[in-house]
């Protein structure tokens, strides 16, 4: 017998006698035969069980209950009535732990039971295909970062000032001190480009957001990058090319999962370019329609819905307002700024937020003031365009939020997990 993973026979690698390890998901009892639905952690496949073949033995199978851990020694063979297509006749077997009764049953749970009981949970396929589609996606994004000639870096997350605004920001005790969870690398970033060129990192990111929408985590993992002597049309195209390298990868490695939540072929018929729009034309449309928003203001969860469903890819809004956005953000006039939002299609909102940085260390002060930010706190950021200023950009990437979208789920919390939201954190 030879030791294999479920997705080893579901793949069609290990169509002979084989020993699986793993967890009953399903149990049925039909006379002289069991049905065994086993996971393993790379998949599910079923698996029968005959008194006439087992003997004795077949008895010990009364005895097993959902979860309980398994060794099954039989058979793999094809065929296209079992689910995923392969089955597992048993010749032989041990049972390692019989569960206690299983607290997730088949009837509906509400959704704070599930969340109280999210450690559980998480055995389900469903979460598992969604965790590794999600590792593909991280994975495709260091493999294209390397590729393109971009250095990983590990900034703090620690900080003692603000990146993106002081109101959603998680505030600790530092020895005595004041100071806050990251909400993004992006300026220790910005320091990093000066000694290594590229840089991107992969940290978790911390928004004290009272917010109860199906799109927002107090705490989730940003994909950033900083780029020396690159625009923001240039930064745009990067954007581009890593989100259509990470679709194709989760396309080339995690079909079946991904067949789990949506028709494969709505993300293969994506391409490149992706289409650009300017802010302008967004809050035309968005007027025209019935909605009550101005120029100048930013756009929030329904505006995005709105625009984002008239898309079936990833498209950029361009050159948001000032006001809008955060103090860093290079000037193209004296209202717009060089930024750009990447969208994500199908009513799910933005996935990526982008920008040209501002060079000019007059007008970061300036900016600084208007928001009332204590200078002193950004001396270090600001010694950056003192000491060999450059033209460079950056964005970031939520990876929550595009694994959300890819899955085409109904709520963010399902892509990561233990979500943190704003009344939970537990268990």
């Amino acid at each position: 017998m030879v030791d294999v993973k479920i997705s080893d026979i579901l793949d069609g690698k290990a169509e002979s006698d084989v020993q699986l390890k793993g967890w009953v998901w399903n149990i049925r009892f039909g006379g002289g035969i069991v049905f065994i639905v086993l996971r393993d952690g790379t998949g599910t496949i079923q698996c029968i069980a005959k008194k006439e073949e087992l003997g004795d033995k077949f008895k010990e199978l009364e005895n097993l209950t959902r979860e309980s851990s398994i060794v099954i020694r039989g058979r793999a063979k094809k065929d296209e009535r079992a689910p995923g297509g392969y089955e597992i006749h048993c010749k032989d077997f041990d049972i390692v732990y019989v569960s206690e009764e299983f607290p997730i049953g088949k009837k509906e749970h509400g959704p704070a039971f599930l969340l109280d009981n999210r450690h559980l949970v998480l055995r389900s396929p469903r979460y598992a295909a969604i965790m590794r589609i999600k590792d593909t996606i991280l994975h495709g994004a260091r493999e294209w970062f390397r590729e393109n000639g971009f250095t990983e870096v590990t900034p703090p997350i620690i900080s003692g000032n603000s990146c993106e605004g002081g109101s959603t920001l998680f505030e600790l005790n530092y020895f005595g001190k004041k100071a806050y969870l990251s909400q993004s690398a992006q300026l220790y970033l910005e320091a990093l480009i000066f000694s290594l060129g590229k840089v991107y990192s992969i940290t978790p990111s911390f928004r004290a957001e009272k917010s109860r929408t199906r799109r927002h985590l107090a705490e989730y993992w940003h994909i950033e990058a900083e780029e020396p002597w690159t625009t923001e049309e240039e930064n745009e195209k990067i954007e581009e090319n890593l989100v259509f390298h990470i679709i194709r990868k989760v396309l080339d490695e995690r079909k079946r999962e991904l067949s789990m939540f949506r028709d494969p072929s709505t993300l293969e018929r994506i391409q490149k370019p992706f289409p650009r729009i300017k802010y302008s034309e967004v809050i035309n449309t968005l007027q025209k329609n019935g909605y009550d928003i101005k120029w100048g203001d930013d756009l929030g969860a329904d505006e995005e819905y709105f625009i984002s469903k008239k898309f079936d890819s990833p498209f950029f809004i361009q050159n948001f307002p000032k006001e809008a956005k955060a103090f860093y953000m290079k000037r193209l006039d004296e209202k717009l700024v060089k930024c750009a939002d990447m969208i994500a299609p199908e009513g799910y909102g933005e996935m990526i937020g982008g920008s040209e940085r501002e060079t000019d260390v007059d007008v970061l002060i300036k900016r600084l003031e208007e928001q009332e930010e204590n200078i002193e706190n950004y001396k270090w950021y600001l010694d950056l365009r003192r000491y060999g200023s450059v033209s460079h950009s950056g964005f970031g990437l939520g990876t929550e939020r595009m694994v959300w979208w890819i899955c085409k789920l109904d709520h963010i919390r399902d892509t990561i997990p233990f979500p943190r939201v704003i009344n939970r954190y537990y268990p």
